[in-house]
């Protein structure tokens, strides 16, 4: 299989293919970034089926990484999916709401996102997003001006400067969208915006294998990015392009 016709494009640099990203992959050019939601297999939901041997698929530049959401169970059960990745570091998204399957259990209002890579980590591109501090704004803040710290290492010295921001924590609060959502597992684009500015450089290229209703594509767009999106559902392709299609007045 060669690699189809997009089911839409903008030409300049957003595009979105139909079809199962299985089949899609291996045609690509190398990115710079996966970032995706792919299914959690964890309900008896049509589209909830869990999809093998995608990530062995991916085509990626060298100092790229993937960010994957996803559950406990999820990243335990289908550990396969990422045989031959070294982790980096996992980041908790914390809802407002969430869903409660069962009865006996907490009610999950939280879903882990994971980044991996292939090589070195001190290859890999990262580029730490800080955010203006919020609370008791007379408090000192100290951030490295550059730092030693080899990945799961030795912490080295460092000279500290206070520049009135810090790294946006490991626990991100962001509400979900499911008061707008036009997909079943939609996420926000400012919480997607997040692992764009840290792992795609600028001008880079962003892929999304289950792109849903396109909303890492918009956040890759808005930030100037480009950005590949593959989704199996027709409805879905149209709703991503919808909302590609829809530029933002200048004021």
């Amino acid at each position: 299989m060669s690699l189809p016709k997009p089911y839409y494009d903008d030409g300049k640099g957003i595009v979105i293919y139909l079809g199962d990203c299985r089949d899609i992959l291996p045609h690509l050019p190398k990115v710079d970034l996966v970032l995706t939601d792919p299914p959690y297999g964890e309900t008896a939901i049509a589209w909830d089926s869990r999809v093998s041997e995608w990530t062995s698929l991916l085509r990626m530049k060298p100092r790229a990484s993937l960010w994957c959401f996803g559950s406990m169970r999820m990243f335990m059960e289908q550990a396969q999916e990422f045989d031959g990745w070294q982790f980096a570091q996992d980041v908790v998204w914390e809802k407002q709401n969430g869903t409660g399957f069962c009865a006996d259990r907490f009610k999950r209002v939280h879903e882990h996102v994971t980044q991996w890579y292939r090589g070195t980590w001190a290859d890999v591109f990262k580029e730490p997003v800080k955010q203006t501090r919020q609370h008791d704004q007379n408090k000192s803040v100290r951030t490295r001006s550059q730092t030693t710290t080899v990945h799961r290492g030795k912490i080295g010295d460092g000279h500290y400067v206070d520049d009135g921001t810090r790294l946006i924590r490991s626990v991100i609060s962001t509400p979900n969208c499911h008061s707008s959502a036009e997909h079943p597992t939609q996420k926000p684009t400012e919480l997607l915006e997040v692992f764009i500015l840290y792992s795609c450089p600028s001008g880079g290229i962003v892929l999304d294998p289950f792109c849903g209703s396109g909303s890492t594509l918009v956040a890759a767009k808005d930030l100037g990015r480009k950005g590949i999106g593959i989704e199996i559902e027709e409805k879905y392709c149209e709703i991503a392009a919808r909302r590609l299609g829809q530029e933002v007045l200048p004021l």
